[in-house]
Order: C-alpha cells, then structure tokens, then sequence
C-alpha cells in the first residue's frame, strides 16, 4: 500500500492510495483457496474444484466484495497511521474508469480519500466559570393554590332547578357543531360536551355566551379561534357553534380537607400537599437546571474559538434548516412574517450550527479526557421511557430501537452530554439566586 498525501489545507486532508494489483491477486487467491472447500459445484468432489474454475466462476463477485474490504482496511490503516482523527467518515472516490480493469485483475487499485480531521484545542480551566443558579423559593400559598385548582375539578354539581339561567360556575352539558364558513370542521363537534362557565377552557368569547340560557335553548355561538391556536387549520379563522343545553348543574361547596385528599387515594390533606410541593420543586428544577446549563454552555462558548470541520458544520446546518422549513411549512408562516429574510434566516442558523458543533466536540473532549461513561443500564432506561410515550405501541417501538444502532445511539447522546455537563458543574464556582418564577420560567428569546 502507497500513500501519498495531496491536500493538507487547515481541516482539510486528501489523500491517494494505491494498492498494486499483485496484493490483490494474492488475496484473490487467498479468497478462493477458502472458497474452494465451502461450495458445492457439480461435477466436482467437494474440496477438489480447481482453483481456475472458482476464478472464472466467482472471481469477479470476489474481487468485488475484496475491494469493498481492502478499502475500509487500508482508509482505516493509512488514517491510523497519520494518528489523525477523522471528523467522520472519509469520502472514498474510485473513478469509475478504472473500475473495470481493477475488477479484471489488469490494474492497480488507486482510490483517493477525503475528511476533515478534529482540530486540537486546549480546555480551560472549569473552576473560573462563575455562573448563578437561579432558584425559586416555593411558598405555601402557591401549594394551596393548586391544591384549591384539585378541588375545583373534583367539584361535585348538583342539578338547577327547572327553568334556572346559567350563570357563572355553573356547569353546563351541551352538544354542540361547530361550522366555518357554514361547514362542520373535524374535532368541533360533541353531543354531551360539559363547561364549567368562567373557568376559560374553550375559545375565548364562547363561555360568556351561554350565561343565561336556560336547559333546551339552543344558540348559535361566534367565536374566533386564536391565532396561535394548536390546530393551524383553525388558528385564526372565525366560526360558529350551534349549541343546545342539556342540562344546567351548580357546583356544590369546595372542601379542602383530609377527606377530599382520601378521595384521591391518599392519607390526609398534609399527604397531598406534600405530593404537590414536590411535583412544583421538580418542575422549577428542571427549570433551573436548563437555565444553568444554557449560561454554562454560553460561557464555554465565549471560551474557544477553533477551526471547525466543514462537513460536520454543514450536516448540522442541514439538519437545523430542515427542521426550520418543516416547521414553517407547518405554520403557514413566511420569513417576512417573522420580520427577516432567508438569507438573514440562513446565517443566524449557520451561527447556531457553528455553535452547536463547537460545544459538541468541546464536551466530548471533556468526556474523552476525563474517562465519562454511559452505562447500558443507563441507555436501557432511557429506551424504556421513551417506549412507554407510545402507549400500545411498546413492541414495535422497542424493537425498532433494539435494531437501529444510530437510534440508540441517539438516546445515549443526550445522557452522555448531561453527565458531561454535571462534570463541569462540579468544578465552576456556581452561586444560588433567587428570582420570581416568572423570571425562572421565562423563555430566553434567542433559545435554541
């Protein structure tokens, strides 16, 4: 094997790689020597076929699959050799004119290989990152809150009187068709539908219209669904419901105490605040936990500045345009609607991939340096959660990830990443903050 290097521009290697065709024809022969007592061919004893009949044979569908493989072993070797490391996976390019005459046995194998390679960089030192966590302090009137929210949709309703007019905190059963443009649309229509009027759960302007009916009047509603309603064929567009009462209910007293949390199936009512302190402490901390890993990442960022490999910042770009197109598409929305152009869309994206691709290698330095695992147990967890996110779907699911290797590759990602961060974390001088939970859950306007 000759190698010779042709490109070597910042990133950037090139390389030529002649195998001579001699090399070749001794693994041919190597190749049918092994052959020649595993194939059954009549008219000869097994073991006895001459080795001029495989080649004439098989000699052509050999030499294919031994040029497949001479390729990856030497690409491999020649890189190896270099002690260089590959941003991914060399483009290999054979040129199609000699790739018959390599196939006959008549010419040397000559390929060229192209990568860019990982740009070498020094880490800093984590322990002068200094970062503040911000935290919010839980009060109980904010657990009362929501423990008054639990009671109030376990509210029981006792019927009106007949001839009573809704009003609010009634709870109304109504069916109901909505229509636009004097067509019933897919998802607006329920024949037993139930309201709680004030409570704000259907479009805005449609409870308010139903204060004063009374059970069997019938009314057309008109509301216009928001613009940022979910169903984007609905967003925005004006419609009517034609709705009729079937029954009017007035919500009995709200109790709070230990019998109300013991019909939920817990001890007492101290049980279920406690429940409910946790589940608002997991939620502000995952909170937290973002809002601190942004800041480190925005630090880390600040910190390097390298070369980066094109084809990784061009994949990744591709990927993020793709996603932006896609959810444009599925929006309806233009660039002007978002007040820029493409080109201006383009090179602020362009910006994130760099960003993106920047950090990426930098966290994986710091994993490969510092000798950070993901455990099988560890990915096995993260599949079982993201198998049971497709309830009735578990099997097919498992499966797919247990047979796509890059699909599971993709759940250890961002577990790896975590651990790398928390790593970090450990080292950087990180300060405690107390802030509202406004400012705690408020999302950063340029947030990837």
């Amino acid at each position: 094997m000759q190698v010779t290097e042709t490109l070597a521009e910042g990133l950037k290697r090139e390389l030529k790689i002649v195998i001579p065709a001699s090399d070749l024809a001794t693994r041919l022969d190597e190749y049918l020597e092994d052959l020649k007592g595993k194939v059954r061919i009549n008219g000869f004893r097994p073991g006895k076929v001459p080795t001029s009949h495989l080649k004439k044979v098989y000699g052509r569908q050999a030499m294919a699959e031994l040029l497949s493989n001479m390729i990856n072993e030497t690409s491999n070797k020649a890189v190896e050799e270099r002690s260089e490391k590959p941003a991914m996976q060399p483009e290999i390019d054979l040129p199609e004119e000699d790739a018959e005459r390599v196939l006959a046995g008549d010419a040397d194998l000559t390929f060229s290989m192209k990568y860019d390679i990982l740009p070498e960089f020094e880490l800093i030192d984590f322990s002068t990152i200094e970062l503040e966590r911000p935290i919010v302090e839980i009060s109980e009137e904010e657990v009362d809150e929501q423990v008054k929210q639990i009671a109030e949709s376990n509210r029981t309703f006792e019927p009106r009187e007949e001839g009573a007019a809704a009003q609010d905190g009634d709870r109304i059963t109504m069916s109901y068709l909505g229509k636009i443009d004097g067509e019933p649309f897919e998802g607006g229509a329920d024949e037993n539908g139930q309201i709680v009027l004030g409570s704000g759960q259907f479009i805005p302007g449609f409870e308010e219209q139903l204060v004063g009916l009374k059970v069997g009047d019938e009314k057309v509603v008109e509301v216009t669904f928001p613009e940022e309603y979910g169903a984007q064929h609905l967003a925005g567009k004006a419609a009517t419901f034609d709705v009729v009462v079937k029954e009017i209910a007035a919500p009995g007293e709200l109790v709070i105490d230990d019998e109300m949390a013991k019909k939920l199936g817990l001890e007492s009512l101290d049980s279920l605040k406690e429940i409910i302190r946790g589940q608002i402490e997991s939620q502000y901390g995952a909170a937290t936990r973002q809002k601190v890993k942004r800041a480190l990442l925005d630090k880390m960022d600040e910190a390097y500045s390298f070369d980066l490999p094109e084809k990784l910042v061009t994949t990744e770009f591709d990927g993020v345009w793709r996603q932006v197109q896609a959810d444009m598409e599925q929006s309806g929305k233009t660039f002007e609607d978002e007040d820029t152009t493409e080109d201006e869309a383009k090179a602020e994206y362009q910006r994130i991939a760099e960003r993106r691709v920047r950090l990426g290698l930098v966290l994986s330095e710091v994993g490969e340096k510092n000798n950070i695992q993901v455990s099988d147990d560890e990915v096995q967890r993260a599949l079982y959660d993201r198998v049971r996110q497709f309830p009735g779907q578990e099997q097919q699911v498992f499966e797919f990830y247990q047979k796509n290797p890059q699909a599971l590759a993709s759940l250890r990602a961002p577990i790896y990443e975590e651990k790398v961060v928390d790593f970090i974390l450990e080292l950087a001088k990180v300060n405690d903050k107390v802030v509202s939970k406004e400012e705690l859950l408020k999302q950063d306007e340029d947030e990837e």
